[in-house]
Parts: C-alpha cells; structure tokens; sequence
C-alpha cells in the first residue's frame, strides 16, 4: 500500500499531467509571471515557479525547456498589448501617427493591470543580459519590424527604432526609476511634448 506522504516521484511528468494542458500551461505561465515580477530574472529559478504553480519542476522544464524559454514565454503574454502598437501606425493618416502611437503606448504603461507585467520584463531586460536578449527578440520581431513595414519610407527600420527608443526612455523615466516631476505630470501634457518628436522620427524627412 503506497503511503499519501510519499511525494510525488520527479523526473518525466506522468500522462495524467501532460494531459492536464493548457490549464497546467497556463498556471505555469501565471507563476513566472508573478515570479519574475518580484524577484526578478536573476532570483527566479525553475523551482521556483514549479513551487508556486503547485507543479513538478520537471513540468516547466517539459512545456518550455530553460528559464530564458520560460521567461520569454511569459513575457509574450505580458507584452501581448503593445504588439498591437503597429495598428496605431496604420489606422489613420501618416502625419498624425506620432500622437496616436504615443497616447497608444503611454496607455498601456498608465494602467496598472497591464503596467505591473512590463515593469518586470524591463527591470529584468535592465539586470541580465539572457532577460535583454530575450526582449531584443520579441520587441524586434513583433514590433519594431511591423511599425517599420507600416511607414514605405527611407530607413524605416531605424526610424522605428528611434521612435521606440524615445517613448522607452519616457516610460522608463516616468514608471521605473520615477523621476519628478515627470512621474507626476499629467499624461496628457507628456502626449504633447513627446508625440512631435515620436513623429519627426517616423515620417520627418
């Protein structure tokens, strides 16, 4: 008779919970979310998000491989907002696409429920180069490469990265190191000084 305090054996995750996914997936995801959030990609381990999703370590392991997988599928979810930043470019005419993709981003930072997820994927991009690498990915591919395949300019590549560059700097300003008074100035007022230059970076000749 197999005693109830026995634990769990580890190693290859069992069939009845492979075939627990996508909840099983899904509340791994959550955990890392959180975990990276407040520890950090430094502090986060594997473990500890197995822990905190109540699963095997050998479960994170089989639905996403390393921790830099882990982390950049967690990170996807969270930054799954602003990849529709790409749709401020087209929806509307070209010379007042700065206004549109600076109120679009800055939304997205001024709400708490989709700000908290982007303060851990900076924080952890700004402290680890695997978290950086990972970010430059995702923020190239699905971002930046979509605004620039928008704009049929000259070098629209770097012009969306100039772009993007001013609008991090401001979000990084404002919501992570939280320098005054731009941390408390109103949102509107930052729209009007920033969204001409965002333009003149995207359509200025």
């Amino acid at each position: 008779m197999t005693d109830a305090a026995t634990p769990r054996r580890r190693g290859r995750p069992s069939r009845t919970e492979t075939e627990a996914a996508p909840a099983t997936r899904d509340r791994i995801l959550d955990a890392a979310r959180e975990e990276f959030s407040e520890r950090g990609y430094e502090k986060t381990s594997v473990r500890g998000i197995a822990k905190a999703a109540g699963v095997d370590s050998a479960l994170v392991h089989h639905y996403f491989g390393t921790k830099e997988q882990v982390f950049e599928a967690a990170i996807e979810v969270a930054f799954a907002p602003a990849l529709a930043a790409p749709t401020a470019v087209e929806d509307g005419p070209l010379d007042t696409v700065g206004e549109r993709l600076t109120r679009f981003l800055l939304g997205i930072w001024e709400n708490p429920i989709t700000r908290t997820p982007l303060l851990a994927i900076v924080r952890s991009a700004v402290n680890n180069e695997s978290a950086a690498a990972v970010f430059r990915r995702l923020v190239a591919a699905q971002l930046l490469r979509r605004i620039a395949g928008r704009l049929d300019l000259p070098d629209a590549e770097l012009r969306a990265e100039l772009a993007a560059a001013q609008l991090v700097g401001v979000a990084m300003l404002r919501y992570v190191i939280k320098v005054e008074p731009l941390a408390s100035a109103d949102v509107e007022r930052i729209v009007e000084r920033v969204a001409p230059v965002v333009q003149g970076h995207l359509t200025a000749p």
